[in-house]
């Protein structure tokens, strides 16, 4: 009886209580969906900016990244400082630094570098057949005079004397050869370089590395390797008919006694 009752008295309701109710339902729907919309606009902005200000990687970086979160992180040493002629080490204040490369092989060219200038070499275009001498004023440190002298053709024997005793005091002598070096190297030549301190010119043969440092009026350390010789063997030649190329490199102080 009471069910029937409270069945009757829904139906009794009048006609503007259904109306306020539906009116608040739609009220409410409305907002619900406002408010999905905008919960949408925001998420689509908020990839938008992420898009933007990540940069693009490949997938597979990214994958890897997620992959290698948590492990320990990779410590890699900075590349070396690049030194004055390619030096493994940076020479000591108040010094000079050299390198002398002899040639090896046809496309490999002789060097002479001083103070990280090249002054003799293929870049420079001054490099040739035979003996590279290059002149360096010790006090200033300005490369003088650069001369080459060919011992396979032709008699330079005599030019390349005259060229070694212009050489004015206080002055630093570079030599390296590229090629053949002795075939035409007369005594009087071997002479000047023995007296500048050379104790492998008389042992040199056909296209053997040679690469010698020298001075006139300034006295070297003791320590200081001066000179360096690599003869061609056919049977441990690096290249074609040509031995290994050979290089010394060191600092000269500025202040000798």
């Amino acid at each position: 009886m009471k069910k029937c009752c409270s069945l009757s008295a829904r139906a009794s309701r009048p006609l503007g209580f259904q109306q306020t109710r539906l009116y608040h339902l739609l009220i409410t729907g409305s907002l619900k969906a406002l408010f999905l919309l905008f919960a949408s606009l925001c998420a689509w902005y908020s990839g938008y900016l992420l898009a933007e200000l990540i940069p693009e990687v490949p997938l597979s970086n990214t994958v890897y990244s997620i992959w290698s979160f948590g492990e320990k992180p990779i410590l890699r040493a900075p590349a070396p400082k690049r030194q004055k002629c390619d030096h493994w080490t940076s020479c000591p204040p108040n010094t000079y630094a050299y390198r002398l490369l002899s040639g090896g092989g046809q496309d490999k060219y002789a060097q002479i570098c001083f103070e990280d200038e090249l002054v003799i070499g293929g870049e420079t275009g001054n490099v040739a057949r035979g003996i590279n001498i290059a002149i360096v004023n010790y006090v200033t440190g300005k490369v003088t005079e650069t001369g080459s002298f060919d011992m396979f053709e032709g008699d330079n024997s005599g030019p390349m004397v005259k060229f070694i005793q212009s050489a004015p005091q206080k002055s630093l002598l570079f030599m390296v050869t590229h090629d053949d070096g002795s075939s035409r190297m007369k005594d009087d030549a071997k002479e000047a370089l023995r007296a500048l301190g050379s104790k492998e010119v008389q042992n040199m043969k056909f296209r053997s590395s040679w690469v010698f440092l020298a001075a006139k009026g300034v006295e070297l350390p003791t320590g200081i390797q001066r000179e360096k010789i690599n003869h061609s063997d056919e049977k441990k030649n690096r290249y074609s008919g040509w031995p290994a190329e050979i290089q010394i490199e060191g600092c000269i102080p500025r202040e000798l006694s």
